[in-house]
Parts: structure tokens; C-alpha cells; sequence
């Protein structure tokens, strides 16, 4: 007998609820990451936590639409046999530790070859993380520019101890290099995205002391980072106690971005708030501004904008003054990788 086919699913929508979102067999099947936080699906408490919200409320209005549509996309994309979820630890080595299990990234192509990509790290609140708000609706927006674009999973509190993270933005760029040709994108030229802390991590990584280079991997072409967090400043006491107590080293929450800029520092578009409550709270002369001024002093090619009304948290700022600075920031990375 012939199978019956599949019930066909509506489109998600921003009033899709998250519970429909969540049991759509396609995002299901596809591996996609739709919870906010690290444990929500370890323990009980916290499984059907937001399942009664739709995506705009989880997301917010400014990501809705575009994380809607990149949903879309990447339901899209399964459906006519892509792979969406690359694990990026081997078993033994999740079998070693297993908080490796939680690296990922997830994919989506470009729809012509030979593109460049873009890796994207959201921004994190210990165990909260912002996958689907930050990520989702820029990975669609860059795929609408050309570009192929992976959504990072990074290790996230309480398993960012011993420089996890840096470890994992490495590995990552490691697999895409060495499937450069599977996934159809340039080696080179590559631009590293990131919010609030993951724009930390993303930063750090482009630097001479803790990136690219200690992993024998290509220089990024560019880093483009939304409302940064450059040095954690009066929470760095609090970050070592509580991630990694009695540790001999230096972890990578302990840097300031902006003491790690040299002449060879990767070119730079950067966007915030004056009115962040974020960045005011640790310390607002270290942060953007800090960044600015290391990026002057060495030469380094750089865009800041700030804004005097662009809250934390904002991803694309779509009805806030950053409205469009994802366009304005393409445009920056294409013109230094031209």
C-alpha cells in the first residue's frame, strides 16, 4: 500500500506558541535548540517552561518576523534533506566530558556556492541563552544577503568552566574549515557575529592571545559585534567563585577585549546603547568606549556606532533606533573582504 502523505504544518507565525513550535515534527527531526535555558531539558521543572507563550513574547516584537521566517527556512531546508544539526565532539570525547554534548551548531546554506559565512553566537545570562532571539532572525536575514550562515551553541553556565567556550567557537571553526566544500563556503573571510557575551567570546577569539592562531585556524574577515560585553569588570570575582573555584589559570572571563587589540586585530563593526542598563552596570567606560579606543590606538579598521536609545538584548532593534544596523554591518564586512 502506498503511504499516506504527511499532514502538511502551518507556517510559524510570531503568534505560533512555543509548544507548537516545539512539537512540530520538522524542528523536531531537523535537532534545532528551542529552549532559553541549559537545563530545561534535564530537569522536570523547567520541560514545558514557555510552552504557553507565543514566539513574539519569548523573542520579542523587534525578532518575531524574522525568526518566524527563519524557522520557516530551516524547516525548509530539513525537509528537502539538508542537515541542520552538526554535533561538534566526538562521542569518546562527550563520553570524557560529558558537557560536550550541548556544542553545536546548526545550518543554513547559501544558495549559491562558494559563499562567504558567518558564525553566530548569541549572548548569554549564565544558564539563559538566546539562540532563537538573536540568532534565528540573523542567520535568516544573512541567508536573504547570500550568505551561509551556523548558529553556535556554545557551552553555556554551569559547563563554561576551564575556557569551554573558546574551546568550542575553535572547534566549530575548525569543522567548517575542514568541510569547507560539503557545506559549499569560502575558508577565508569569514565573519564572527556576536551578542552581548557572545560578542565577549567572538571577540576574544579574533585576538593574537587567545584566538585564531592557537588553534591554527584562518583569521576571521571580520567581527561584527551587537551591544558587546568588552570585560566583565565587577562581576569577574563572582564568574571565578562560581565557575571555576580553587582552579589555578586565567579564564577567558577574565580578559578585557579591549587589552587584547593589536595591529593585526581583525577589522570591527560594533553597535550599542548609551542607555544600556547592561553595559552601564559593568562599568560603561570599559566597554564599548574601552574597545573604541584600543581599536584607534592600533590602527585597526573599525565602525562604532552607538546610539543614544537601544536597549541590551534588542537583537536586529527591528521599531528602535538600531533598526537596520545588521544592513549597515554586511555592508562594513563586505567592504574589508572585498
Amino acid at each position: 500500500m502506498l503511504a499516506l502523505p504527511a499532514m502538511a504544518q502551518e507556517p510559524i507565525t510570531p503568534q505560533t506558541t512555543m509548544r507548537e513550535i516545539r512539537q512540530n515534527p520538522a524542528v523536531q527531526a531537523s535537532g534545532l535548540y528551542t529552549d532559553i535555558h541549559t537545563w530545561e531539558r534535564d530537569l522536570a521543572w523547567f520541560k514545558n517552561a514557555h510552552n504557553n507563550e507565543t514566539l513574539e513574547e519569548v523573542v520579542g516584537s523587534g525578532s518575531a518576523a524574522s525568526c518566524a521566517a527563519g524557522l520557516n527556512l530551516l524547516i525548509q531546508n530539513y525537509e528537502s534533506g539538508t542537515q541542520i544539526t552538526y554535533k561538534l565532539y566526538s562521542e569518546q570525547e562527550i563520553a570524557e566530558d560529558s558537557s560536550r554534548n550541548n556544542v553545536e551548531f546548526y545550518y543554513y546554506p547559501a544558495s549559491t556556492p562558494d559563499a562567504k559565512y558567518a558564525l553566530v553566537l548569541s549572548g548569554n545570562i549564565f544558564n539563559r541563552t538566546a539562540e532563537l532571539k538573536e540568532c534565528i532572525s540573523t542567520a535568516y536575514q544573512l541567508h536573504q544577503k547570500g550568505y551561509a550562515v551556523f548558529v553556535m551553541r556554545y557551552r553555556a553556565y554551569p559547563d563554561n568552566d576551564n575556557n569551554g567556550p573558546m574551546e568550542d567557537i575553535a572547534r566549530a571553526v575548525k569543522y567548517i574549515t575542514g568541510h569547507a566544500q560539503q557545506f559549499g563556503v569560502q575558508t577565508e573571510s569569514y565573519a564572527l557575529i556576536g551578542y552581548s557575551s557572545g560578542g565577549h567570546l567572538a571577540g576574544l577569539f579574533a585576538s593574537d592571545a587567545l584566538g585564531y592562531k592557537n588553534y591554527g585556524l584562518p583569521k576571521p574577515g571580520a567581527v561584527i559585534l551587537a551591544y558587546p560585553i568588552v570585560q566583565f569588570a565587577e562581576t569577574t570575582p563572582i564568574y571565578r567563585v562560581g565557575i571555576d573555584p580553587f582552579v589555578c589559570g586565567r579564564f577567558y572571563y577574565e580578559y578585557s577585549l579591549a587589552d587584547l587589540i593589536t595591529e593585526d586585530y581583525p577589522p570591527v563593526y560594533f553597535w550599542y546603547g548609551r542607555d544600556d542598563l547592561t553595559l552601564n552596570l559593568l562599568c560603561w567606560p570599559l566597554q564599548g568606549p574601552a574597545l573604541s579606543k584600543a581599536l584607534a590606538a592600533h590602527g585597526v579598521p573599525y565602525k562604532e556606532v552607538v546610539y543614544d536609545h537601544a536597549a541590551h538584548g534588542i537583537s536586529l532593534g527591528r521599531g528602535t533606533a538600531a533598526d537596520g544596523w545588521l544592513d549597515e554591518a554586511a555592508a562594513f564586512w563586505e567592504e574589508q573582504t572585498k
